[in-house]
């Protein structure tokens, strides 16, 4: 950002949404070396737990119900292409 006045930088900050915002620290740190892979997987782990991050497998056998119907009756999302279920509400 070497260049911009800082009444430019708080502009484009005000532009960007959080998340935008977070991503892009992120990859900033992570491609000046300022975090490590276990640094990358320490967030991973944080973000999941809020997310309440299972596999599907996992929270069929957690909450005793059939895979099809976590499949069927959950909120699923695929992260790295593997299918999680989301439930943190």
């Amino acid at each position: 950002m070497a260049g911009n006045s800082f009444i430019d930088v708080i502009q484009k900050i005000e532009l960007m949404n959080l998340v935008d915002i977070i991503c892009v620290h992120l990859s900033e740190r992570i491609e000046s070396n300022h975090l490590s892979n276990e640094d990358c997987v320490r967030i991973i782990e944080h973000v999941g737990s809020y997310l309440n991050l299972k596999t599907i497998p996992d929270y069929a056998k957690d909450n005793k119900i059939s895979y099809n119907g976590v499949k069927k009756f959950r909120k699923v999302e695929k992260i790295f292409n593997v299918k999680f279920v989301i439930e943190n509400e």
